[in-house]
């Protein structure tokens, strides 16, 4: 196949080059940009090259494979739609085999060939193919990846690039290129709920123009939508694009636009353009399965700024469950994770993040953290057991104005003789939190004081009842304890709470109303 892209002339100078040195001619020096990729035979930096079959074009993207140089495996792997994994057949299944799956598997590429090189060094002998693309296939089978085909080859005598070769009669499978035909170009994620974080807002003559691009779903002029993690509302009044002949009335994945909107909001970089239905989840804390490249270990406290879409946020390793052994893909408890190792994380941000987890948008649910400037880990996002706090904040009500008190503050407290308060109690079940509770109550009753515990089993009997367990209703049953309280201590009243209250985002929003 003519690749079309190699300068007049290339293939010789390379030729006449290994014949000065006393090397073999290898096809991969067209892709080695770098001369010490030649001289030691290694991938070091990404190289792009572009070939046509005749069914269509195609883009190489020949990432390295050594743990050296695994940011530069990252940059490519993650702006392609296929990947082709090469294992060498005499050394068989290597460990960086099985972190390039791995890799693959966080990226989210899906679609996957495995090409067992170098067939010529094992005599092309089928039992060694066999044992080698068993063991892999198992592997990947644990990520969840099936491969499209275990191919045979030897690049440098060509064998089952283009054809099928004389030298494998037993091999009865697509060659690689009959193997990338079959590879389905990727459409834009149109059928998922609109996203499209903002890169920026211009001011063109009167208009605001809010740019960026539509990672996921589509958008027409008239569209209501909301910005989170603000949750301001607005409708589309125009669809704003470059070089076309008139403004377009509706966009989709992958355009890169401009809007403007119906009302004049305050909007900045970061935020995600969304419609009202099928927003993303607000959070200031996630769980995230993580690759780690970074020189020093991750370690529990450490912070990092993190670059998800167009925010840039700093954020804390809260926790660290559980380190990844990427070779057997088993798990164990750790509080650090080493250089090219994966584990899962708890990850808290300073503020609210609009956030997706991976599996409902792969677009949006996944982000890279970077300590200074540069890149040290990427992952994909979780909200198990976490809660969209969303609602928590959303303000529904319209129309309503506080009203004051004929009694001051400082006048309950001279009747009383104390302030008001809230002690706010939390830990497991069975810890103790509710007896410790009702004893205080006891003795600051007998003291004098106006004191009165609020507990949760009392609290679900009754303003409480229409609420499960689920993160999110837990959520909201923390958020009414707080505003309960906040009355109690607002009349005067030291309420006790006692609550399992695990997130520390809804107690800070208890404290805040108390």
């Amino acid at each position: 196949h003519d690749t079309g892209s190699l300068p007049e002339g290339k293939v010789e100078a390379i030729r006449a080059m290994s014949e000065r040195r006393g090397m073999p001619f290898e096809w991969a020096f067209l892709l080695d940009a770098i001369q010490a990729e030649r001289d030691q035979g290694i991938t070091i930096d990404t190289t792009q090259i572009r070939f046509r079959t005749e069914r269509r074009p195609y883009v190489i993207i020949d990432a390295p494979g050594h743990k050296e140089f695994l940011k530069n495996m990252v940059t490519g792997a993650a702006n392609s739609e296929a990947a082709l994994l090469l294992i060498d057949a005499a050394e068989g299944v290597q460990e960086q085999s099985r972190r390039h799956g791995y890799l693959l598997h966080l990226l989210g590429v899906r679609q996957v060939a495995v090409l067992v090189n170098k067939m010529d060094l094992v005599g092309y002998a089928a039992e060694r193919f066999g044992q080698v693309a068993e063991d892999y296939r198992a592997y990947l089978a644990g990520l969840g990846v099936e491969p499209v085909a275990f191919i045979p080859v030897s690049a440098r005598e060509g064998d089952n690039i283009v054809r099928h070769s004389p030298a494998m009669p037993w091999y009865q499978g697509p060659s690689v290129v009959e193997t990338l035909d079959r590879f389905a170009h990727l459409p834009p994620p149109v059928d998922r709920p609109l996203r499209m974080p903002v890169q920026d807002v211009y001011k063109f003559d009167h208009r605001r123009i809010i740019a960026g691009r539509i990672e996921s779903g589509s958008l027409a002029v008239g569209d209501e939508v909301v910005f989170s993690p603000s949750n301001k509302t607005a409708r589309i009044r125009t669809i704003e694009a470059w070089n076309v002949p008139e403004a377009p009335e509706r966009a989709s994945a992958g355009q890169s636009i401009g809007v403007t909107l119906d009302e004049q909001i305050f909007i900045e970089r970061g935020e995600v353009m969304s419609h009202l239905e099928g927003a993303p989840m607000e959070s200031n804390v996630f769980r995230a399965r993580i690759f780690w490249l970074g020189q020093a270990p991750l370690e529990t406290g450490r912070q990092y700024l993190m670059k998800l879409g167009t925010t840039e946020t700093r954020v804390t390793v809260e926790a660290i469950e559980r380190v990844i052994d990427t070779d057997d893909l088993s798990s164990r408890p750790a509080d650090r994770i080493p250089r090219n190792g994966a584990g899962e994380v708890v990850l808290r941000a300073r503020r609210l993040l609009a956030v997706d987890e991976y599996e409902s948008n792969p677009a949006t649910g996944r982000f890279v953290l970077v300590e200074d400037y540069r890149p040290v880990g990427g992952g994909i996002i979780s909200m198990e057991g976490y809660p969209d706090q969303r609602r928590l904040v959303t303000v529904k009500s319209t129309n309503i104005h506080a009203v004051g008190h004929a009694v001051t503050r400082e006048a309950r407290r001279a009747r009383n003789g104390h302030k008001g308060g809230v002690l706010w109690f939390t830990g497991l079940s069975g810890a103790g939190k509710s007896t410790l509770a009702l004893a205080l109550e006891r003795e600051l009753f007998a003291k004098g004081y106006h004191v009165y515990v609020l507990d949760g089993d009392n609290i679900r009997s009754g303003l409480n009842a229409n609420l499960g367990f689920s993160p999110d209703d837990r959520a909201e049953n923390i958020r009414r304890v707080g505003e309960v309280a906040a009355l109690f201590a607002d009349a005067g009243f030291i309420a006790i709470s006692a609550f399992i209250s695990p997130y520390r985002a809804d107690r800070e929003r208890a404290r805040r109303a108390a």
